[in-house]
């Protein structure tokens, strides 16, 4: 896949991205499955700029809402470019885009968003992968330095208990591609025993405007809280194929780890 930083004249237009998300677990029983999916795809500064064509703290068949992110603020772009200055990263000069689920018909759950700060020539300055679990709890993972970009795998260590299937060891390997037509965000978990779980969430990338959203929605009926209803659903075959079970830990003392 073509990697190739993507330079910009016109102001980035909001995206909607139709997909699959994908997951993978390699042991000690072998689970699989892969769903159809969709997303959103925020150019953040420009909508600032120049206005949100996805309704924004209001309700809407997709809609964005602030407070699902960062430490609930009313400013979402605002709490993640604090983070960014108090994180001395000084290079994102460029757009910061968010890729999440929108929430549909008011309900949402976003088991990982990724923001992506990009300098101005469309390199990568860093990403941060805002992970929430099914226990009211969120940790972001602050990926940074000479190893962050386009299509090149970045590691961090697991600090955030998210699966009752998994312990709060190893790390993960997160790889980020991007072209005019799609992204594509993986994330690997490796333990001592090596690799463990492999997800990945991508699609292809269109304009939003409401009637992509609506032929989406129309198309992928129920989403946000059928990735609710499927999380417990696998975790139910999980049980049944006696994959070992782990308490949840304390949350880390701090949000944000890099």
């Amino acid at each position: 896949m073509d990697v190739t930083p993507i330079t910009r004249e016109a102001p980035p237009q909001a995206l909607l991205g139709v997909g699959h998300v994908w997951h993978q677990r390699l042991r000690p029983a072998r689970h699989a499955f892969r769903h159809r999916s969709y997303f959103v795809l925020l150019p953040m500064r420009a909508g600032r700029a120049h206005g949100w064509p996805i309704p924004r703290k209001k309700w809407g068949l997709m809609s964005f809402r602030d407070q699902d992110h960062g430490h609930q603020e009313s400013d979402a772009l605002h709490w993640i470019e604090q983070l960014l200055y108090h994180e001395g990263i000084d290079d994102a000069d460029g757009e910061i885009w968010l890729l999440t689920y929108p929430r549909v018909l008011g309900h949402t759950f976003k088991p990982v968003s990724f923001w992506i700060a990009e300098r101005r020539d469309g390199t990568l300055a860093a990403v941060v992968a805002e992970v929430n679990n099914t226990f009211g709890e969120r940790h972001c993972y602050l990926l940074t330095g000479p190893d962050l970009a386009w299509g090149r795998p970045i590691q961090a260590s697991k600090v955030f208990h998210v699966s009752p299937f998994n312990s709060v060891a190893g790390h993960y390997t997160f790889c980020f591609t991007r072209t005019p037509q799609r992204i594509h965000a993986r994330i690997d978990l490796h333990d001592a025993g090596g690799p463990l779980v492999q997800t990945s969430i991508g699609g292809e990338l269109q304009p939003y405007t409401r009637a992509a959203a609506w032929r989406t929605s129309l198309t992928h009926p129920f989403m946000t809280l059928g990735v609710v209803v499927r999380i417990h659903w696998h975790a139910l075959q999980l049980l049944f194929k006696r994959v070992p079970f782990f308490h949840k830990p304390d949350a880390p003392e701090r949000f944000i780890t890099r």
